[in-house]
């Protein structure tokens, strides 16, 4: 089989690849795929990618391939419709960082509650005046969780190790959960009324998109919290902007930006190839980096050692999956 790796720079993730699919023929790309080097993979039976490369209808349309395997539990950068349309199967890899994205989700918390980001800066600068660097516990405060997949599950038992009272907003809903870990379900109305902080732990998808918006944001409880480490378009910038100066968020950690692909390019922003609603998304992402109660990290929240490994491991085991046939952790 021959089977392209994109956006893999690693050279011990390239190692564990070759050793563990050594029968196979192997290419790696350090960059995304794309439309430009399309042609380099055109006849590859599998294709490995992450969350950057856009495989779009036209990329699909020129694909031999028999299975596209996404490094990532989200698949909103591959049109599976287009895929399913022309029999390639797509693969995900479900479950490898619930418990890491969050303990990064309250790594954010407790940054924002108490400060740290602040302090240490001040610190940095040989100032340790505690002026303005007073935070507040979390032990007793209401969280609101928004969406309880594995990630959200794994948020509600660390909030319950913290004391903290816990309100849900999901899809799908389970007894034994709410049981184990002491929470209630509610409409999201009411999650973002009752909420000191809210998280977020959804897909993008037609639904989920845009979820907090400039029509609702002012249901937010004042002085809340804003937390969102699952994907940029579930919170339009817009409304976390206008919420910050209306003093009705008391501050936001984003893991996650609306037009986090962009900011990367910002010498190609006003090209023809990104639109006026591009280029606002770019502008307005950038009000956020620099607003003194707003901590942004660059999609890092799956970062660990760990979760890395569980990364290969799966994927090691979808390239079996797709070469025999078989539909674990196929994407429908």
């Amino acid at each position: 089989m021959k089977i392209a790796f994109f956006e893999m720079n690693e050279e011990w993730e390239k190692d564990y690849i070759k050793k563990n699919l050594k029968s196979h023929k192997l290419y790696f790309f350090s960059g995304e795929l794309n439309e430009k080097n399309l042609n380099s993979v055109k006849d590859f039976d599998i294709i490995s990618v992450f969350i950057y490369s856009n495989i779009n209808k036209n990329i699909i349309s020129h694909l031999k391939a028999k299975a596209i395997i996404t490094r990532s539990t989200g698949f909103d950068h591959i049109d599976v419709k287009a895929c399913n349309e022309r029999k390639i199967k797509v693969y995900n890899v479900p479950r490898y960082g619930s418990s890491t994205v969050a303990e990064y989700t309250f790594a954010l918390i407790l940054a924002l509650t108490r400060k740290i980001v602040k302090a240490n800066e001040r610190v940095r600068k040989l100032n340790f005046d505690l002026e303005g660097l007073r935070g507040i516990d979390i032990k007793g405060k209401t969280l609101g969780i928004v969406g309880l997949g594995e990630i959200g599950t794994h948020v509600a038992e660390i909030a319950k190790g913290f004391g903290m009272k816990v309100i849900v907003f999901t899809k799908t809903k389970d007894a034994k959960l709410t049981k184990k870990f002491s929470f209630r379900y509610t409409d999201f109305n009411y999650l973002l009324r009752n909420s000191d902080i809210i998280t977020f732990h959804v897909p993008l998808t037609p639904q989920t998109k845009h979820m907090i918006n400039i029509k609702n944001f002012g249901l937010i409880k004042k002085g809340a919290i804003l937390v969102n480490t699952s994907r940029g378009e579930v919170i339009e910038t817009e409304a976390i902007i206008k919420a910050l100066n209306k003093n009705i968020l008391s501050g936001a950690g984003l893991d996650v930006l609306e037009a986090e692909e962009l900011i990367k390019d910002e010498r190609g922003l006003f090209s023809k190839r990104h639109s006026k609603e591009q280029a606002r998304e770019v502008l307005e992402d950038n009000i956020l980096l620099k607003h003194e109660n707003v901590i942004v990290t660059p999609h890092n929240a799956f970062n660990t050692k760990e979760a890395l490994q569980r990364i290969l491991d799966i994927t090691v085991l979808n390239v079996k999956n797709a070469i025999n046939n078989k539909n674990e952790n196929q994407v429908k």
